[in-house]
């Protein structure tokens, strides 16, 4: 119902398009005629209302697909012309008192005159049809074409993103695992308990990995879980603080989009140091921007850990791969040892 109306709306419009250019030509045959004004509006809007209703007739009937099928208006533009002319010249004919073939064959410089407009207007109209027709298409094509390139953009990112974390899961097994059979030789006990909530851990951990974004709370919660898991190995030489404002805990991110920047600062930061240190996650809004921190109070950033690292690389591409150029991560070293990875982006 909605489109038919709009089609009737549009026919409409056009119709009245074609009185305001009948009564232009009306105007402009009038002022170099004797018949004065009357008869030949009567002529100009019967001629053009009649070559514009069969054009209309035409094009809704006989044009169903605009990408197949436009180029019919090249043959039904002309002959709604000479149609439309025949009837309109028969119609005003009869509203004037005059028979129709008595005035081609009395006034035939006025009929083809008449014939000729009548001929250039349907030119025009033609024109009109295929251009607007045409525009449309183009329009239409490229919409679709952007809606198929932005398609395939989200593909090749989720690709992407699933590639990411493939690779970034079993990183963080094989580097657990690793200190799970460190400790083991060294105390029995504590390397069962880092064993039991390595399990509890993996098994909440690698459910959330397989979908696409999680609430920023599971991400804390995951990181929670890590850091226990850590504090088994690493007794009182690691004290962690996370700090997620609530309103900010149903903002979805990536899974395990925060763990290899812990992962970083636990095994560049706190390991190397004797005495240990600190990590602190935190969340915050700042000007419509996420800004999420991993920060530590250890040796400092060494030259090994360059910006290519294995980990800040993986952040970096799902960040690319999610939020694209809009989200950035920095990570600063002062002079005192601490070190703070910042990854932002717009939500």
């Amino acid at each position: 119902m909605l489109h038919y109306s709009g089609v009737m709306q549009l026919s409409l419009k056009r119709g009245l398009q074609a009185i305001s250019f009948n009564t232009l030509i009306a105007l402009g045959i009038a002022a170099f005629d004797e018949n004065g004004l009357v008869s030949n509006l009567v002529y100009s809007q019967c001629i053009g209302l009649s070559i514009w209703a069969l054009i209309e007739l035409g094009h809704h009937t006989l044009i169903r697909d605009y990408e197949t099928q436009l180029h019919r208006m090249f043959w039904i533009v002309p002959i709604s012309v000479v149609l439309g002319y025949l009837m309109g010249t028969t119609i005003s004919s009869e509203l004037l008192g005059n028979h129709g073939f008595d005035f081609l064959a009395q006034q035939p410089h006025k009929a083809l005159g008449f014939l000729f407009v009548s001929m250039t207007a349907g030119g025009v109209i033609s024109y009109f049809f295929v251009s607007r027709e045409q525009l449309a298409m183009a329009r239409l094509n490229l919409a679709r074409t952007q809606a198929d390139i932005e398609a395939a953009q989200r593909q090749a990112a989720e690709a992407q993103l699933k590639l990411l974390q493939s690779q970034l899961e079993p990183h963080m097994l094989f580097n657990t695992l690793a200190n799970l059979r460190a400790l083991i030789a060294v105390d029995p006990t504590r390397a069962q308990d880092m064993l039991d909530r390595m399990v509890a851990y993996l098994r909440s951990t690698l459910s959330a990995s397989r979908v696409a974004t999680h609430p920023l709370q599971a991400e804390f919660d995951r990181l929670q879980d890590y850091l226990e898991l850590m504090a088994v190995r690493m007794g009182p030489r690691l004290h962690y603080t996370l700090d997620l404002p609530p309103a900010l805990a149903a903002q979805p991110v990536p899974p395990l989009l925060l763990q290899p920047l812990v992962e970083n600062a636990i095994k560049h930061g706190l390991e190397p140091k004797v005495q240990g240190g600190s990590i602190s996650v935190l969340a915050r809004l700042t000007d419509k921007k996420l800004v999420l921190e991993v920060q530590d109070t250890g040796v400092g950033l060494p030259p090994s850990l360059a910006p290519n690292g294995f980990g800040l690389s993986q952040v970096r591409e799902r960040l690319l791969a999610t939020y694209g150029a809009q989200a950035t991560m920095t990570l600063i070293a002062d002079s005192q040892g601490m070190t703070r990875a910042t990854v932002t982006f717009s939500i």
